[in-house]
């Protein structure tokens, strides 16, 4: 027997090649990768952003981006000016995938007139792909989760 039925990933037909160049690029333009991330601050000098955690202090305090700007979401349109220069563009991160405290950090720092683009995994995928962070006790780092970073060199994508 025949079926002239459709699989469910085209179910609805792929983009035209030029949308989904616009698609992807402007996905890019608004967010960073961990690993980007990590290996533009590891590369010394001016990284040419800022990271900034917009989690609550007890948040901050169990672990951190090295360097970052601690600016919980609540408190951006009264501390961001005194904190951030809005010449330099910056990158913001919350838990991980599974929150948007990011997403509304960005949210509140571009209606000021901030360049942001939102770190894809937040802390999560930072401390995941094994990379150092900081805690209210010092620096720490975790083995590189296997289903997240592989084990040695890079994912090369």
């Amino acid at each position: 027997m025949i079926t002239d039925t459709v699989n469910p990933v085209l179910r609805v037909a792929p983009a035209a090649p030029a949308d989904a160049a616009a698609y992807f690029r402007a996905s890019l333009a608004f967010h960073a990768d961990v690993s980007d991330v990590a290996a533009a601050l590891a590369a010394g000098g001016d990284p040419g952003f800022v990271v900034v955690d917009s989690r609550s202090t007890e948040s901050w305090d169990q672990g951190h981006v090295p360097g970052a700007v601690h600016l919980p979401t609540a408190l951006i349109p009264e501390q961001a000016e005194r904190l951030l220069d809005k010449s330099v563009p910056v990158v913001t991160y919350c838990w991980g995938p599974g929150c948007n405290g990011a997403t509304r950090a960005a949210l509140a720092l571009a209606e000021l007139g901030y360049q942001v683009k939102e770190m894809l995994g937040g802390f999560e995928y930072w401390a995941r792909e094994g990379f150092a962070y900081e805690t209210w006790q010092g620096s720490a780092r975790r083995d590189a989760d296997p289903l997240t970073a592989p084990v040695e060199g890079d994912c090369g994508c």
